[in-house]
């Protein structure tokens, strides 16, 4: 595991981008990446597009998404409508290179049609597809995508997707699993705030009880895992 804590959300927008360029022009051919909704992804979304907006082959990138909440793309609830919102609409993205979770079709259809999208469009190995890059985010109760800490037991489904319930809301969401998470050559969380310096200081430092909250269980079978931090998040690490 990795950290690199900065100083702020802009920061770590910054960090992010500068790395995220520095993969795509070292790539031979097409990076399959699966993004994440949330706040600080539409930070980082918007600050790409003020400043990497002609200077990243776009073309050679292909969007998933980690997961969706069930609203039409037109919904201010939609992760990909997000996506456009902060990014997409800014810069010149081919449409081909977007394969985005139809969350206004019937849910457990979609977890299924997503999942057969990922096994035509990515490559595979004896553990499932394979994703160059998973980004996470993590909320403040230590869930990620979404599989919560209640629902927990959704990470090791055998499915590439699965169907997931808010535990508040109740809103129904489609999520990758962990074993295709775990799969990814490459992961990163990108993490800010204050209200998550409690899990961010659980999970990194494995703390008692740490596996009970998803975020604990992102452990890529690469071990190639990154965590972008500003320094709120990162404020109760022992560094």
């Amino acid at each position: 595991m990795k950290l690199k804590v900065l100083d702020n959300k802009q920061d770590v927008a910054k960090a992010f981008s500068e790395y995220l360029k520095e993969l795509i022009e070292k790539a031979d051919g097409k990076i399959n990446v699966a993004l994440s909704g949330g706040s600080t992804p539409k930070a980082i979304f918007d600050y790409m597009a003020d400043n990497y907006k002609d200077s990243i082959d776009w073309s050679k990138l292909c969007l998933f998404w980690g997961d969706e909440r069930c609203v039409a793309p037109t919904d201010a609830e939609s992760n990909y409508k997000m996506t456009v919102d902060h990014l997409l609409s800014k810069i010149d993205f081919p449409k081909e290179n977007i394969f985005r979770i139809l969350g206004e079709n019937n849910p457990e259809k979609e977890a299924i049609r997503y999942g057969k999208v990922l096994e035509e469009q990515l490559d595979s190995d004896e553990d499932g597809v394979i994703f160059d890059l998973v980004i996470l985010g993590m909320g403040d109760d230590g869930h990620t995508a979404s599989i919560f800490p209640y629902n927990i037991e959704l990470w090791d489904n055998t499915n590439n997707c699965v169907t997931a319930k808010h535990p508040d809301s109740g809103q129904i969401r489609v999520s990758l699993t962990g074993q295709v998470i775990n799969n990814a050559s490459e992961v990163i969380f990108l993490v800010t705030g204050a209200g998550k310096a409690e899990k961010v200081e659980l999970i990194i430092e494995e703390k008692e009880g740490f596996k009970k909250y998803p975020a604990a269980l992102v452990t890529p079978y690469t071990e190639n895992l990154t965590w972008f931090l500003d320094k709120d998040a990162a404020a109760k690490l022992n560094l």
